[in-house]
């Protein structure tokens, strides 16, 4: 298994001579790959957690690194790009972990039952968990930076006013938002917009603090979350957005999806889709859907474009914003890592390497991997009066 681990992680680093990596075996034994001092350290314990990660790829480095049983010293960070290199796909995977992949993937569909189970084992962790190290508005999605040193509470507004001007939104249109989350973006549209609104969501944490939120802002007239199912809501809007919400969806349900767009938004109205995506179709991350988001799907984009034209909406425009989620990761992980001791005592030290992972991992995959943020602007009908240009965003 010592040659494997040699010769995979010679073919994966190839002739990238930008960092450097050590690893050290419970045996003694320590190489390092790349040209240079390393900037980080594997450190793997046992024979048994290096079987693991040949064996099982990211799932099984995942579950070794959580259990304790791998260990990384200095930056974190760049140990995640070898996790976004595109030649990890070359590890063959043993018939176990892939048919473990495919339980995960059947047990947790995102039908009505399953939905709000997959949803609450995320977003109902705590709202005290995400105010550690979220933004004030309690914002859960890519931010919009204008410049590099930017806040993340800036960033926040700067996302959601971004959206405001592609939505053309205007004092008293309706907007719905599906997946609402902390009902950031509803707030934001009904002080700075004065627009009506009603945002779904299917945690509970996630709609009290919303709620608690709206009243404290004396918004009660104007905008309402329930807890609902997208798929059952009902009536007609101007506006329509959806923010880091129909990567819960699932591959099987975007028509479903793309067909509720349609019937929510009123003739000539706009919407806009923000949505984790990529340009082909890659093997799935069996970690992350495991550990992190059960029943997740990262769609590629010319499924998501084929489904809405095919449900009579008009792709308008088309941003990709990764390199901005990769500078909000890397907010949110600094604002982690400052929370860790906080972190470990409400939940324990797994918790807090799975958490870790997923962010600083997350980061990588839009920064060198094949992870995009897109933000696609619908019309249902043909929209005339649309403006000529960009301009108007970047004023």
């Amino acid at each position: 298994m010592e040659k494997l681990l040699d010769e995979f992680l010679r073919h994966l680093m190839g002739s990238d001579d930008s960092f450097a990596l050590e690893v050290q075996l419970w045996n003694g034994v320590a190489r390092v790959y790349g040209k240079g001092s390393p900037s980080c350290s594997l450190i793997i314990k046992t024979r048994q957690a290096l079987a693991q990660v040949l064996r099982g790829g990211l799932l099984g480095f995942g579950e070794a690194y959580m259990s304790g049983n791998l260990e990384v010293v200095g930056d974190f960070s760049e140990l995640m790009r070898l996790g976004a290199n595109p030649r990890m796909d070359d590890l063959k995977l043993s018939w176990t972990t892939k048919f473990r992949g495919l339980l995960q993937y059947l047990a947790t569909l995102n039908t009505h039952s399953q939905a709000p189970k997959n949803i609450a084992h995320h977003y109902d962790l705590g709202n005290d968990f995400y105010a550690l190290w979220l933004d004030e508005s309690m914002t859960y999605s890519c931010a919009y930076f204008k410049e590099q040193a930017d806040t993340l509470e800036q960033a926040q507004a700067q996302k959601y006013e971004h959206i405001c001007r592609k939505l053309q939104l205007k004092a008293g249109e309706s907007l719905v938002d599906v997946g609402c989350g902390w009902g950031g973006m509803l707030i934001y549209a009904a002080e700075n917009y004065h627009v009506t609104g009603v945002g779904c969501t299917l945690s509970r944490q996630q709609l009290e603090y919303a709620r608690e939120k709206i009243k404290e802002r004396g918004l009660e007239n104007q905008i309402q979350v329930v807890y609902q199912d997208y798929r059952s809501l009902s009536g007609e809007f101007d506006k329509f957005v959806s923010i880091g919400m129909f990567e819960h969806v699932g591959k099987k349900y975007i028509p479903v999806f793309s067909r509720k767009m349609r019937e929510l938004l009123k003739e000539n109205g706009i919407g806009l889709l923000h949505t984790i995506g990529k340009e082909k179709v890659t093997p799935g991350d069996a970690w992350t859907l495991k550990y992190i988001f059960p029943g997740g799907y990262i769609p590629v984009l010319s499924e998501i474009l084929r489904a809405v034209g095919e449900h009579d909406l008009s792709p308008e425009d088309v941003e990709n914003l990764g390199q901005h989620y990769a500078l909000t990761l890397d907010r949110w992980s600094q604002r982690f890592e400052q929370q860790v001791t906080e972190i470990e005592r409400l939940y324990d030290a797994e918790f807090v390497r799975m958490w870790r992972l997923f962010l600083y991992g997350s980061s990588a995959g839009f920064r060198y991997g094949d992870t995009r943020l897109y933000q696609i602007l619908l019309t249902r009908g043909l929209q005339r009066n649309l403006p000529l240009t960009r301009a108007r965003l970047y004023i």
